[in-house]
């Protein structure tokens, strides 16, 4: 859900800053599009994240040490 997320983000801010870098204001275009790519960063990470939780063992209390 999470990953979904961040995709839908990072296209709506891409779309933005195409349409303001067309309209010729490069500053905002650039944040925009900054936040985009941070976005998309943002919802790979969650992928990896959700990866490595589903590959990890599941560990019980008997695998941990009381000491």
């Amino acid at each position: 859900m999470t990953e979904r997320f961040f995709i839908i983000a990072s296209g709506v801010f891409l779309l933005a800053a195409l349409v303001l870098l067309w309209r010729n204001n490069l500053s905002a275009a650039f944040v925009l599009g900054t936040l985009g790519v941070v976005a998309w960063f943002l919802s790979y990470r969650a992928q990896l994240r959700a990866k490595i939780a589903a590959d990890a063992p599941i560990r019980t209390d008997d695998d941990i040490d009381e000491n």
